[in-house]
């Protein structure tokens, strides 16, 4: 008897999705049946054919989300292979290769850049996918925020800004495109113990993982599996009727 997978028939776009987080949750929604492009600045062909020696469907799509022309691309080339598109998860983002420094170290140059990527490349994933959402009357925009903006802490004021921002545009584009059939959601995860947040541990600025995770009500690491159940929910059926939500996926850091 066949696995009925919870995003079977979906066609999903990650942006991010050639390492990190976005990889995790790209190879998990093709465990769930979706069709998923991955798009990501640096090419993703290594995530693609473990996808596909796993027995999912997958293309790489190279796209700098800064870049209006390359996100329309990103979309179009997804539609040719796949033929629709459901899912746009925005994840891709300057964060765990950030340097912590005060304010008064912060360039201009930094703060741009981060803005760029993070806020500018999110709102021009959106505004390329929700098109073609709006075609079939379904869409599930994800979008990715921070636990950071919600308390305040230093040395990563430009990322703290950038999520925050990001948190606004979930809100704000849920208003606009609800009539289009498209739920936008954010997930906020926690300190999350990807590949690029460990390689800083040794030169760590500020509270080190180990206090933050004493924190928690959970008090371990978050890891990057424990955000993909949330990541499935929100691309599902199951949440069709929630949109304009932040949901914070931090072991109990941040309640409310």
């Amino acid at each position: 008897m066949s696995v009925i997978g919870k995003l079977d028939g979906r066609v999903a776009i990650i942006t991010g999705a050639a390492q990190g987080l976005g990889a995790v949750y790209a190879k998990a929604y093709a465990k769930e049946g979706a069709k998923v492009a991955l798009a990501d600045i640096d090419s993703a062909a290594k995530v693609v054919a473990e996808i596909k020696k796993a027995g999912g469907q997958a293309i790489d799509v190279p796209t700098d989300v800064t870049q209006e022309p390359a996100c329309q691309a990103m979309v179009a080339k997804t539609v040719a292979a796949f033929g629709r598109l459901d899912i746009l998860v925005a994840n891709a983002a300057l964060s765990g290769k950030i340097t912590r420094k005060p304010i008064t170290e912060m360039s201009v140059e930094e703060w741009d850049r981060v803005a760029a990527v993070n806020i500018r490349g999110t709102w021009l994933c959106c505004k390329a996918a929700a098109p073609e959402m709006a075609k079939n009357q379904y869409g599930k925009i994800i979008t990715i925020g921070s636990g950071r903006a919600f308390v305040g802490l230093p040395y990563m004021l430009h990322y703290d800004a950038s999520k925050g921002a990001v948190m606004a545009i979930t809100r704000s584009l849920a208003r606009e495109a609800g009539t289009d059939g498209i739920r936008v959601n954010c997930i906020a995860p926690g300190l999350t113990m990807s590949e690029t947040i460990v390689a800083q541990v040794p030169n760590w600025v500020g509270a080190p993982p180990s206090e933050i995770a004493a924190r928690r009500a959970i008090k371990r690491d978050e890891m990057p599996d424990d955000l993909v159940g949330t990541a499935i929910f929100l691309a599902s059926p199951a949440s069709d009727f929630m949109t304009g939500q932040t949901v914070s996926v931090d072991g109990g850091m941040h309640m409310w």
